[in-house]
């Protein structure tokens, strides 16, 4: 059986008499969630950055897509 690891992060806030501490047990108690993992693994490294990329890429055409189909009927002669 291995120990637990124990992390203690203390902030203070400015101007206030409030302190505040938190303390997580075990390693990597903050990465519980599995939501938490998937979003670390397609928000950043090269994945996430490709993935950032095709998304504004395809913004960009169904953007692009609607203001001609909507420019079209809008200007459409009689």
């Amino acid at each position: 059986m291995q120990p637990q690891e124990s992390s203690i992060q203390y902030s203070r806030w400015e101007g206030s008499s409030r302190d505040g501490v938190s303390v997580a047990s075990g390693p990597g108690a903050e990465e519980a969630s599995g939501c938490k993992r998937v979003s670390r693994k397609l928000c950043s490294g090269k994945l996430g950055i490709s993935l950032k990329v095709l998304g504004g890429v395809a913004l960009f055409w169904v953007v692009f897509t609607l203001g001609y189909v909507t420019g079209y009927f809008v200007h459409k002669c009689k």
